[in-house]
């Protein structure tokens, strides 16, 4: 019987739990990416408060463009030394650290987005941004393939325990996914198999450069919840995990949602006020770990520890992740683990991002 208090070893990496933070933009960085105390501590009251393993809000790869202002940075060697320093601390309080990196393409809210370098698939006006992007040149795919794998290779060299390729919610990865971004006729278009060869591409390029002792996971959508024809669909997600599963990725988080699917909707919802909306993606998840031999995560309004045993116990699922609930307590693990039945206290409200940097309305003073 798997608890959520077991440890666990994927590769090199030993998790003493089975809780991960999932990846949250903390908003805290300098406006050129580089890394201050301040966000330190938050990783380090994370690493505290029981995680067995941290993943950092999104990290911009490229000086050119970037999703968001206040990110952290990996786009240049000079990030590795102060990198060094946050895994540091967050290990000498007994947690394990991972990187996830990203580029943004045109689901930029950066202010300075138009005077950016953004690129897509195809030049189509993302609906979420307004932003039109200059169609990528297979030219240009090679240098971002190149610049993900000098990413993770300075994740590695800082001490990072693994790094986590972002492929999800509508960014530039993910966009080679979405049919409605993605029109081109070449061999990065069309067919499924075609629109994530970019996907492929980079996993095996970041592979290659941190060698096949050092974890690498993704985070990527099973389903855009875009219009039919529009989004990436289960059917066709279900292929990509079982290839990058092939491929030899060692850990999937499994999300789901495009920005622009226009419903309503989004990964992180609101309103999740009784124990039948909570786990919101498990049983997608659950179908997908059952498929693939890599170690899938569920994420998605995780916040019951009976629920959680339940799915961990009666699915392939092997982790679960949480980044809300950990932004107002971030010591939730360590209470769960002293009593199994204690209530988070987050509402899931989504007022965390009313904020910069971001924060909890039960912390605010």
């Amino acid at each position: 019987m798997k608890n959520l208090f077991d440890k666990t070893r994927v590769k090199n990496l030993e998790l003493k739990n089975r809780f991960i933070r999932s990846a949250l933009w903390m908003k805290m960085a300098d406006e050129d990416g580089h890394i201050n105390e301040n966000l330190i501590k938050v990783y380090e009251g994370l690493a505290k408060g029981g995680a067995a393993l941290i993943i950092t809000g999104y990290a911009f790869i490229s000086k050119d463009e970037q999703p968001n202002s206040r990110m952290v940075g990996i786009y240049d060697d000079l990030f590795i030394e102060e990198h060094r320093t946050l895994v540091e601390r967050v290990h000498k309080e007994g947690s394990k650290i991972a990187l996830q990196i990203v580029l943004g393409g045109s689901q930029s809210h950066h202010p300075d987005a138009k005077t950016m370098n953004i690129l897509g698939p195809s030049a189509i006006k993302n609906r979420v941004t307004g932003l039109t992007p200059r169609e990528v040149s297979k030219e240009e795919l090679k240098e971002i393939t190149k610049k993900f794998a000098d990413a993770a290779e300075r994740a590695k060299l800082a001490g990072y325990d693994a790094v986590q390729i972002h492929s999800a919610h509508g960014y530039f990865l993910s966009q080679f996914l979405t049919p409605y971004y993605n029109r081109r006729t070449d061999e990065y278009g069309g067919s499924i198999q075609n629109r994530v060869r970019i996907i492929y591409e980079v996993v095996e390029a970041v592979k290659e450069r941190v060698g096949r002792d050092f974890p690498i996971m993704i985070k990527l959508n099973f389903d855009d919840f875009m219009d039919e024809g529009e989004g990436l669909k289960e059917a066709e997600a279900l292929e990509v995990f079982k290839k990058l599963d092939e491929i030899g990725l060692d850990i999937i988080e499994v999300s789901a949602v495009n920005e622009s699917s226009g419903k309503g909707l989004a990964p992180a919802r609101t309103s999740i006020n009784s124990l039948d909306k909570q786990s919101y993606f498990r049983e997608a998840t659950a179908r997908i770990a059952e498929e693939v031999k890599a170690k899938v995560i569920l994420m998605g309004g995780n916040r019951n520890v009976s629920l959680m045993s339940e799915i961990l116990n009666t699915t392939a699922i092997e982790y679960v992740s949480i980044a809300r609930p950990l932004l107002c307590e971030p010591d939730l693990i360590n209470k769960w683990a002293e009593n199994s039945e204690y209530r988070s206290k987050c509402i899931s409200c989504n007022k965390c991002w009313e904020t910069e940097p971001n924060s909890c309305i039960f912390n605010r003073k």
